[in-house]
């Protein structure tokens, strides 16, 4: 049945949006400091908290600051973290073999927040440019980006994460068959319960420069990522990403720039019913608080806003470098 509308003056839109108290008993959107996971960037070091000059706000911390950051996020209600490591050259290598060590930097903030504060859920990024001396996801021969060596690494990546008592894996690459293959040694190694959100709509956007700058991938990278990752143009190629990644054994999926692909967000979730989550990503986050430093914007309204149109397009979460930012506000701290 159509919606039923009486005509003006019996019908006055307004009414509704007449007082705070109204807004908020008719609002079709809520967001809440549950609907977040918190990107956090570790470093080396004891004590430190280093500025990401192209995100203000945003820190590389050492491990005993990532857990002082959880204890925060816990604080405020963000019920997760995803982890991401600013990797020293020394650890850049052609095997990328740092990415699966057990005391890599990933693995080692894994322990320590899961010691610390256990009900944090962890994230981590499964993919090879942090350790790679190429910043490419995968193993680079002959110029071409290969796949299923790759595959192989990040089997091992993912297994290392697993044993660090990591929740969520998250296959950031966009290499073929990656899920399945990742979904296959977990569950051959007795990590039944290690869930997967896979970056199934990742695309090749010009929004991850900072991402970059803060993980120190931005120097190392020869080339670029779009024989890997999503055209923008297309969106049907997106939603077929997403049913390869659920058939493989992806238990939640993530499209990822978020603003940008709002409309792939609502199909997503629309087509497949399935945990969908968007990535506020580090391009995203500098626009906004660029623009709120200068005075251009309202900062908190334009962050609370921002966030807000995930969960309206159909998101049942975001990551975002404004979780606790957004969360302190919306506790009225």
């Amino acid at each position: 049945m159509p919606p039923i509308h009486a005509p003006f003056p019996l019908s006055r839109p307004r009414r509704l949006r007449a007082a705070p108290a109204i807004r908020d008993l008719v609002a079709e959107t809520r967001l809440a400091p549950s609907d977040l996971i918190w990107p956090v960037f570790v470093r080396d070091g004891e004590g430190v908290e280093e500025p990401v000059a192209s995100m203000p706000g945003v820190m590389r911390r050492s491990v005993d600051r990532v857990v002082e950051a959880a204890r925060e996020a816990a604080d405020l209600g963000i019920p997760a973290m995803c982890l991401f490591p600013y990797t020293g050259a020394e650890h850049r290598t052609a095997d990328c073999a740092e990415a699966w060590n057990p005391d890599n930097l990933s693995n080692r903030a894994t322990r320590a927040i899961k010691a610390a504060v256990p009900e944090i859920a962890v994230m981590t990024d499964v993919a090879l440019d942090p350790y790679s001396d190429t910043g490419h996801d995968g193993f680079v021969v002959d110029g071409v980006i290969v796949n299923d060596a790759t595959v192989e690494a990040l089997v091992k990546q993912a297994l290392s994460q697993a044993e660090a008592g990591v929740d969520i894996i998250g296959p950031s690459d966009m290499m073929d068959g990656r899920v399945g293959a990742i979904r296959a040694a977990l569950e051959a190694g007795g990590h039944h319960n290690v869930a997967i959100m896979s970056y199934s709509a990742k695309y090749a956007s010009a929004f991850y420069g900072p991402f970059r700058d803060a993980v120190g991938a931005s120097s190392a990278l020869k080339g670029d990522k779009k024989t890997y990752q999503i055209n923008p143009a297309n969106a049907d190629e997106a939603l077929r990403m997403v049913g390869r990644d659920l058939a493989e054994g992806a238990d939640m999926v993530m499209v990822k720039p978020g603003m940008p692909y709002l409309d792939i967000c609502t199909r997503v979730k629309a087509e497949f019913g399935v945990p969908t989550f968007a990535y506020q990503v580090s391009g995203e986050y500098a626009m906004i608080r660029a623009a709120a430093l200068n005075g251009w914007i309202d900062g908190e309204r334009a962050m609370i806003e921002s966030l807000a149109c995930f969960k309206r397009a159909g998101c049942d979460g975001v990551l975002s470098y404004f979780a606790p930012a957004a969360a302190r506000l919306m506790a009225g701290r």
